[in-house]
């Protein structure tokens, strides 16, 4: 769903990114709460009012995604698609250096490679183009902030759209008022089909996240951390055959080695996920014995014709003579 977002933005012209994006904190809190009150999922409020400190991070997470909403809206809508995917295909680099930098995380060598690798690409991108590209690093720094924020409130995905939004909701609306007593809004002034189309905003913004929780109960944290790729893939392909982008050359260069820094990644992800398997259903084992009163397995020792363990290293002979001096 998410990949497919950017052929409904320039639905809703003649309005504006700002008018947009004020309509979906409007009906997106209407969205949501409509969804938590059908789920009776309202506990969680009384308990988030009595923690100041969470609040102010709902704040700052509803202020962070405030910008990158705009100004991937406004991306779509003026003709930079492919820019925009871009944002969301190196998000998953920033939250890592952001990690390293922030939380003092300490990193393999293979995730050095990574973001070695995409900071590499941003600066091959700037080049060609003559600028940074600012579209791509607003949405992957504000998105990556988000998700840190996010992971700090430990709120599940719906409430926590739902806090966002009514913090976000005064100022949308008291913006919508002023537009409309201007004569500047296009709601209700441009046909029933445009005023739904916008009022679709809040299902448009929920909906993903609704479908994405339920995955996420479901399916493997694995899958689910590749399937996310491809919501920049389809934007990346809308870009080119939809909205016949243009792709020179250097940007496709900078875009390669973005793509060759994810597969590190996700290469090396994948392997620390297998090995951690591995570990850990040998502890589990050892546990097991160890319950039932078994002593730990005998290594299995094979020794060399010279008198060395298979395996060893110079100087571990197996008797207690120089492996030099004796012969077989």
């Amino acid at each position: 769903m998410w990949g497919l977002v950017p052929l409904f933005w320039p639905l809703l012209k003649p309005a504006g990114a700002i008018e947009i994006l004020a309509h979906r904190m409007v009906w997106s809190l209407v969205f949501v709460g409509a969804a938590l009150l059908v789920l009776r999922r309202w506990a969680w409020i009384g308990e988030l009012l009595r923690q100041p400190r969470r609040l102010a991070l709902i704040g700052l997470a509803a202020a962070v995604i405030t910008v990158n909403w705009g100004v991937y809206i406004w991306s779509v809508n003026s003709g930079h698609v492919v820019e925009a995917s871009l944002g969301y295909f190196i998000n998953p680099l920033v939250t890592i250096a952001m990690g390293v930098l922030l939380l003092k995380e300490r990193l393999r060598p293979v995730q050095w490679a990574a973001v070695a690798i995409g900071a590499l690409a941003v600066v091959v991108l700037a080049v060609g183009a003559g600028r940074p590209p600012w579209i791509s690093l607003t949405l992957a720094l504000t998105f990556a902030t988000y998700g840190l924020v996010k992971k700090k409130v430990n709120l599940g995905g719906l409430e926590s759209l739902a806090a966002e939004t009514a913090m976000q909701f005064l100022p949308a609306l008291g913006y919508l008022v002023w537009l409309g007593s201007s004569g500047e809004a296009t709601f209700g002034s441009h046909g029933a089909g445009h005023g739904a189309l916008l009022a679709a905003t809040g299902i448009v913004t929920a909906a993903p996240l609704v479908c994405f929780g339920a995955a996420a109960i479901r399916v493997p944290l694995s899958t689910l951390g590749l399937l996310q790729y491809l919501a920049p893939v389809f934007q990346f392909g809308l870009g080119i055959v939809y909205f016949h982008e243009a792709m020179p050359a250097e940007r496709w260069a900078g875009f390669s080695l973005v793509w060759l820094a994810l597969t590190l990644l996700t290469w090396d992800a994948l392997r620390a996920a297998r090995r951690g398997r591995v570990a850990l259903a040998a502890a589990s084992r050892a546990m097991e014995r160890e319950l039932r009163g078994q002593p730990p397995p005998e290594p299995q020792i094979k020794t060399t014709p010279g008198g060395f363990r298979e395996g060893a290293g110079w100087g571990e002979p197996t008797s207690g003579q120089c492996p030099l001096t004796e012969h077989p």
